[in-house]
């Protein structure tokens, strides 16, 4: 009988779990959905600015080897990064803008240049 009722408690948690993981999912992709349409619909501007800093976010993930019969190692890690800078405009506004790798190697903390953006996305820099 106890099995039955810890069997109907599992369900009940194992139920909830699912809405609620499934519910955090499609609100991530609702608001990645509706940034990418915000920018899109922003105007290109391009801008006197400077790089005021810069930094890097790393992410590291652990992954269960399947099949791993030695049991030496039952895991692997990757590493993924994003790039920011924070470039700071004539009239004194900061914006953090997420950069691809090869621009942020290319940036230096005090560079001036033409900054082209579209809403929060990066278009590109040219120092001058």
């Amino acid at each position: 009988m106890f099995g039955m009722i810890g069997f109907g408690i599992f369900q009940i948690i194992f139920g909830i779990m699912f809405v609620l993981t499934t519910g955090v999912f499609i609100a991530i992709l609702v608001k990645i959905i509706k940034q990418w349409r915000t920018n899109n619909q922003s105007p290109r501007l391009t801008v006197d600015a400077t790089v005021v800093t810069k930094r890097t976010d790393v992410s590291r993930h652990h992954h269960g080897n399947a099949g791993d019969i030695t049991g030496a190692h039952g895991y692997h890690t990757t590493s993924s990064a994003a790039y920011y800078a924070t470039f700071q405009v004539e009239s004194g506004d900061r914006m953090e803008l997420n950069v691809p790798s090869y621009e942020y190697g290319m940036l230096v903390e005090g560079d001036r240049g033409r900054l082209s953006f579209q809403g929060t996305r990066f278009l590109s820099f040219e120092r001058s």
